[in-house]
């Protein structure tokens, strides 16, 4: 009988990390069919191990193919900050692969190695993916020498240095998708060796994979490969056969696996025997789920760091507390104790007076320190005053100590009993200068760990995961806001976008905005067929205006006029041409004169993410509060842009601040007009 397969899972140890041999041939299998023949479009390093391509096909939006050495690869839908500096093996990337196409993505044997052939006027480039171990990623130039890697190291078997032929790394085991059934009877040479090690051990698969073979082909796992019967052996290889067909067949049906804590333990291609009793997660891509779940992994590890770091902090403060509470603890005897005794110095002032006479006179009377000593200790034997208080003298540094009221402090026979008094009370108050310091310091350690203790618990209420990149309406890649009376004004970005706007998307209920220069956008109000009010016409002469070449020239104001459709036409004059994105424009034009040249700039809080808006200082304000004005002027748009998203956060409550200064600048450069401009 077989055993239970949940003691197999180890729960708490069971999380998946790292893509498995199998997860690779199943993710270049689908990853071939999504992105081949695409075209790369721009290559960011956003992480010390993490590589994220864009991806554009003409069939399809752009793809985002992320790549982590050592752990993962494929889509991903998310959203990933991009530094503002590319690193050196980015740039050497760029460099090369740049509007390479994708003619390949596959799997290395059955290595956890993926391998991307992208073809470029240089010639064809490999870029290797290795996901083992500490991972690494390589680019391979035609010749098949190391061009770039994210890390350079010598090692036993092969070298990843530059301009070296690259080399594999010495295979893992059998690959499994070569091998028949007489070459895997070979097993049973590894006599005592349990046959779910084994597995792991003869073919390059995962100990996971190992035992939903076993458990397939009804084999005991701690089964002895010697002791395995023809039977056995048959219906191991075809189990490990069936599985490994899976992907080829196009019968993968990926999911997420969520254990009974509702913790998320693994992703696989295909359902796994082993996992029958565990809720379950069905993607239609494995690129999907694998994007799902490492992006909760991701912002688990994020919210982990973040915490981690600030808790070491707090540790940290607090150990400084715990020596400076001790510090705290030793200043305030020396204030007690000298004051103490510049309390009993006046106290017994006459006496102590007296005995410092006394010793002073004897020595002028020429006695020795020694006979001075016998005499006042004579004295002191009978109770003599003053003698009673003396205690010992030390001669040579004219030091006298004296005890009163069982308590030994010294005098100094050089100084008055008041100059004696007010060294202690000198020390005292200088010991309680130092205490009202530590005190003050001790305050400031506790301030900081309550305040670090606040950051840790803002942190873990803030933390959000990781986003989804939100899926661009079509009007998105031209001008566009939404009038304050819900219609949508779109216009052109250059002279293409005006042909594809007038020549695609115009139509007859439409109007047609242009301002009075030359190089100013098309702008459309979509009707769907209702009559725009004079507000909306307004709104959308002011994105004619503000879009135009009157921007750069630093005009304020500028006319600009609206027509009918029909008034619209790309067949120029008798022996005319008219250039890309330029029309004819016949009959009548209503005017909207002195239109101020003017834009607004804002966030809007959606359900899911922060979203830019830009238009119209009347149409945006009434869709968001949190804007800025700009006009024309002469800053460059990405220092206008930094400037603006700050001014942005400034705007919303703390808890947002966080996902304002996370929007990338060109989202707001989009809305400047002509790459220049000033906040009002």
């Amino acid at each position: 009988m077989l055993e239970n397969p949940v003691p197999l899972l180890r729960r708490e140890k069971l999380l998946k990390e790292i893509m498995t041999s199998f997860d690779i041939a199943a993710i270049t299998h689908e990853l071939n069919e999504l992105v081949k023949d695409a075209h790369v479009a721009k290559i960011y390093q956003i992480g010390p191990r993490t590589l994220l391509f864009k991806l554009r096909r003409p069939d399809q939006p752009r793809l985002h193919l992320l790549i982590e050495a050592g752990k993962r690869l494929h889509l991903t839908a998310y959203k990933h900050e991009t530094p503002q500096r590319p690193s050196s093996f980015c740039m050497a990337l760029r460099k090369y692969l740049n509007n390479g196409v994708v003619k390949e993505v596959q799997q290395h044997e059955f290595e956890r190695i993926a391998i991307m052939k992208i073809s470029t006027r240089q010639g064809d480039f490999q870029l290797v993916s290795e996901l083992f171990g500490g991972g690494n990623v390589i680019l391979v130039n035609p010749e098949g020498k190391i061009l770039q890697a994210m890390t350079y190291k010598r090692m036993r078997d092969r070298n990843i240095l530059r301009d070296e032929i690259f080399q594999h790394p010495p295979a893992r085991g059998k690959n499994p998708l070569k091998m028949n059934p007489q070459d895997f009877t070979e097993i049973k040479e590894l006599g005592q060796t349990e046959i779910v090690r084994a597995l792991t051990k003869f073919l390059s698969i995962s100990g996971t994979h190992a035992e939903e073979i076993l458990l397939r082909a009804e084999v005991d796992k701690r089964t002895e490969c010697s002791s395995l019967t023809e039977q056995e052996l048959e219906s191991i290889f075809n189990q490990l056969q069936k599985l490994l067909s899976l992907p080829d067949t196009g019968n993968m049906e990926p999911r997420i696996v969520i254990n009974e804590d509702k913790t998320w333990i693994d992703v696989t291609p295909v359902p796994l025997k082993k996992y029958n009793q565990f809720d379950q997660r069905n993607y239609e891509n494995f690129n999907r789920a694998l994007d799902d779940y490492y992006a909760k992994m991701t912002s688990e590890e994020m919210a982990g760091e973040t915490t981690e770091e600030v808790e070491r902090e707090v540790a940290r403060h607090q150990r400084i507390l715990q020596r400076q509470e001790k510090a705290l603890e030793n200043l305030k005897e020396p204030i007690i104790k000298n004051k103490s005794i510049g309390d009993l110095i006046y106290l017994h002032f006459g006496d102590l007076q007296s005995l410092l006479q006394k010793i002073r006179e004897k020595k002028r009377n020429g006695k020795s320190w020694k006979e001075i000593i016998a005499l006042i200790e004579g004295g002191k034997k009978v109770n003599q005053l003053p003698d009673v208080y003396f205690h010992s003298l030390e001669a040579s540094n004219q030091v006298l100590h004296v005890s009163v009221e069982n308590q030994v402090f010294s005098l100094n026979l050089r100084h008055s009993i008041q100059a004696n008094a007010d060294k202690y009370y000198s020390r005292s108050k200088k010991a309680e200068k130092k205490l009202r310091g530590a005190e003050k310091t001790l305050h400031e350690t506790r301030a900081k760990i309550e305040d670090l203790k606040k950051q840790i618990v803002l942190v873990k209420a803030t933390q959000r995961p990781l986003t989804k990149r939100r899926k661009r309406e079509w009007f998105e890649k031209f001008r566009w806001f939404h009038s304050s009376d819900g219609f949508l004004v779109i216009g052109g970005r250059d002279a293409t976008t005006n042909e594809i706007l007038i020549k695609r998307h115009m139509e007859p209920n439409d109007l047609v905005f242009h301002a009075e220069i030359l190089g100013a956008p098309f702008v459309l109000i979509k009707t769907e067929g209702k009559i725009p009010p004079e507000r909306t016409i307004e709104e959308a002469a002011r994105l004619a205006a503000s879009y135009s070449r009157a921007w750069r020239e630093m005009l304020s104001t500028l006319n600009v006029y609206w027509v009918n459709p029909d008034q619209v036409s790309k067949t120029p004059p008798s022996g005319q041409f008219l250039k890309k994105g330029s029309f004819m424009i016949r009959g009548s034009k209503n005017f909207v004169s002195g239109v101020p040249l003017q834009v607004a700039i804002g966030v809007k809080a959606g359900e899911e993410e922060i979203r830019v808006v830009g238009g119209p200082v009347d149409a945006i304000a009434n869709q968001t509060d949190v804007y800025v004005e700009i006009v024309p002027g002469e800053q460059k748009s990405s220092q206008l842009a930094k400037k603006i998203r700050h001014q942005l956060s400034t705007k919303v409550p703390e808890d947002l601040k966080r996902s304002i200064t996370a929007i990338p600048l060109e989202e707001i450069q989009r809305f400047i007009p002509l790459g220049r401009g000033k906040m009002k």
